[in-house]
């Protein structure tokens, strides 16, 4: 039965033969695929029919594209080709297969020091992208992936400013980001900065180390409220055991002022790094202390 363009993504886009469908949102898709010719599988993200016809909408997309492919950084996806092939505009990168979403499916709540690690990285990246102007604006753990080394990588800039700019310059209404982890100012409306991406770091740790979002409801205007007026349960409230340094690292994040957050994310990072550094000497005063009882 053939495929329906307008619903389903292409089976081929220029050099690529796509497979399979292994992401996406109401934009676009995230095709798994591969380039004739080479070996392995890259992603594609492909805008969907209905987004790609708006030519206004499809070049901001692809000048984004571009702009994230400018951004050299170990924690952010490398942007490998930016293009238009017939009606479908996409841009490739490198498939990281893990996410931070699916382990919180698999285990969650996680560990402290995990989910410290992956916001550490997470943060730098942002460091890097905030010194160059660029603010991602859609911080989630579906954006979240993670390398064969396990180091956090922040993926999709591209979307959420094409939507940002197309939405400022056109007056159309798009929703942009994700509700549970948008900041107070993105809920009313407010111009953003980086401090409105580490509210959303702020709530993806929060959900990480906890099992549960700090805000939820099922109505978008509630929940946008919750994020404006209502003050976050603590993490430790929901999770005896993590650490005091941590709940207040999640909970600077989670400021409604955004004064009141970290100035930057640098700073976040360094705490981030203290915290890890902390635990990781404890843990290795522990482990020396049980292998000299144990005269190994």
């Amino acid at each position: 039965m053939p495929q329906d363009p307008a619903t389903s993504p292409p089976e081929r886009i220029g050099p690529y033969s796509t497979s399979a469908v292994i992401g996406g949102g109401g934009f676009a898709w995230v095709l798994a695929a591969g380039r004739d010719g080479r070996e392995g599988e890259v992603a594609l993200k492909v805008l969907k029919p209905k987004y790609a016809g708006d030519a206004q909408f499809t070049a901001r997309f692809l000048r984004e594209a571009e702009v994230a492919g400018q951004l050299r950084h170990p924690n952010i996806i490398r942007i490998l080709e930016v293009g238009r092939e017939g009606e479908a505009a996409f841009f490739a990168m490198p498939r990281l297969k893990a996410s931070l979403a699916a382990r919180m499916e698999e285990r969650a709540p996680m560990a402290e020091a995990a989910v410290a690690r992956a916001a550490r990285d997470i943060a730098r990246a942002l460091a890097f992208a905030h010194e160059t102007g660029v603010v991602h604006r859609d911080v989630k753990p579906h954006n979240i992936l993670f390398t064969d080394d396990d180091a956090a990588v922040l993926t999709d800039f591209g979307i959420a400013r094409a939507v940002a700019s197309y939405v400022s310059t056109t007056g159309k209404r798009l929703v942009l980001g994700t509700p549970h982890y948008i900041a107070p100012e993105q809920a009313r409306g407010e111009p953003l900065d980086g401090r409105s991406d580490l509210y959303a770091l702020g709530v993806t740790m929060y959900r990480a180390a906890t099992g549960e979002l700090p805000f939820r409801s099922g109505d978008w205007y509630e929940l946008a409220r919750l994020h404006v007026e209502e003050p976050p349960r603590p993490p430790r409230q929901r999770r005896a055991d993590l650490s005091r340094a941590f709940e207040k690292i999640v909970l600077t994040c989670l400021q409604k002022d955004r004064e009141r957050r970290y100035a930057s994310a640098a700073a976040l990072a360094d705490d981030l790094d203290g915290l890890l550094a902390g635990k990781r000497s404890s843990t290795d005063v522990a482990l020396g202390a049980v292998k000299k009882l144990l005269g190994r």
